[in-house]
């Protein structure tokens, strides 16, 4: 399963990685706003928002990327480790 997460915490890029590994997902975490994010995104199953550490460009450019992929899309307004693993808990298999 490919995931995708919008937003999250610089200091925590290399935790959000780990913790979809051990959910055996492939991630791309995107912290930042960076120019070409919308094709950088590609294909995946699941896109997860941060919405606290989101900003609205990011938020409404994953929507409407993740909309085109027909990936899931789920908000969080945490983005604690905790959280991240409560949702691979309802998505990965």
């Amino acid at each position: 399963m490919s995931v995708v997460i919008v937003g999250g915490h610089e200091r925590m890029e290399g935790q959000y990685k780990q913790i979809c590994k051990k959910y055996k997902c492939k991630a791309k975490v995107f912290t930042k706003m960076k120019s070409g994010l919308r094709n950088q995104i590609g294909n995946p199953d699941l896109v997860i928002i941060f919405t606290s550490t989101a900003s609205h460009p990011m938020v409404h450019c994953a929507v409407s990327e993740s909309e085109r992929a027909c990936a899931k899309i789920e908000r969080s307004h945490s983005s604690s480790a905790d959280a991240l693993k409560g949702i691979l808990e309802k998505y990965a298999c």
